[in-house]
């Protein structure tokens, strides 16, 4: 049922070009009218280009006309009735001209917009992506973490083999998810010794806090705010929340939460020597199912198989 849901929400906008393409289909042969039933195609052209771009939008145009000109050629007095042949045919072109033409139209400025939003994404990824460098390069000891955190996540992401969108959602999180300890006192995460009550409470608040600072820069960014805010969660705490809810785990949040787990413990601190990647690989697997995802740790295993073989 979750991943029926799952499905849905994913594909929604094309279930519902098909579901609109299939009710102008079936209206091709419950409705008299033709000329009504002809006009009926815009509606899956037009949400197909605007939702899924130019070429589909073409493609669903296309198979619309060839329905069409399919079903007058099998019932053509359904169609043309007592019309001339070529009054028929010149109707029938025409409409199938302007349906090209109202197709690339949408898709066009569909892909348009698209091509804007992802270099203002772009834009606003660079600048908050400069602010973290400079965050963790007065700190050798986290230096370069964010680089590699969002790497190890994006090839976890495409060992799962999840959609391109979401691995790109995955490499920024990863980019961006300590983006809140801008706030927190330098002092206190450079600082050697054990932290105070008060200081692992600021800390801790940094996923919170990067949440609301990538919340600024308004819809940009808004599939990464909740994989930020959720990476230092539990997954046995969340495995109950619904996988959209913003207080849940998202799977995002799951990969760069094994992501991070995993660079972490491989790295220095001040006040400890780092794992080797193998020593920290078998606590994150000791840890499946308790504090990580089983699937992102089945993944991880497999991405961190291969770099073990290759050092």
């Amino acid at each position: 049922m979750e991943q029926a849901k799952d499905f849905i929400l994913r594909h929604f906008e094309k279930i519902l070009v098909v579901i609109i393409l299939l009710a102008s289909f079936i209206g091709t042969y419950l409705i008299e009218e033709k000329s009504i039933v002809l006009n009926f195609y815009y509606l899956p052209v037009l949400a197909s280009g605007y939702f899924l771009g130019r070429r589909l939008g073409v493609l669903t145009a296309v198979f619309s006309i060839l329905v069409v000109v399919i079903s007058s050629l099998f019932f053509p007095n359904s169609f043309f009735g007592n019309q001339d042949f070529l009054k028929s045919f010149a109707q029938i072109s025409s409409w199938a001209g302007f349906l090209i033409l109202a197709s690339v139209a949408v898709g066009t400025l569909y892909e348009q917009n698209e091509h804007r939003i992802r270099d203002l994404k772009n834009a606003y990824i660079g600048i908050l992506e400069i602010l973290s460098k400079y965050l963790e390069s007065t700190d050798r000891y986290t230096k370069g973490h964010s680089v590699r955190v969002s790497e190890l996540a994006m090839e976890i992401g495409v060992a799962m083999e999840l959609p391109r969108a979401e691995v790109e959602n995955v490499r920024v999180a990863g980019l961006l998810h300590d983006i809140g300890k801008i706030e927190v006192s330098g002092d206190i995460l450079r600082k050697a010794a054990a932290l105070t009550t008060e200081e692992r409470e600021l800390i801790d608040e940094h996923t919170v806090k990067g949440a609301y600072l990538l919340s600024s820069v308004g819809s940009v960014l808004k599939e990464v705010v909740p994989i930020v805010v959720a990476h230092h969660k539990f997954f046995i705490d969340s495995i109950d929340k619904p996988e959209k809810d913003i207080v849940g785990m998202p799977l995002g949040a799951r990969i760069v939460a094994v992501a991070d787990a995993f660079d972490a413990m491989t790295s220095d601190r001040p006040y400890r020597k780092g794992m080797t990647p193998r020593e920290a690989a078998e606590e994150i697997i000791k840890n499946s199912g308790k504090q990580f995802d089983p699937e992102v740790v089945d993944a991880f295993k497999h991405v961190i198989r291969e770099k073990l073989e290759s050092i």
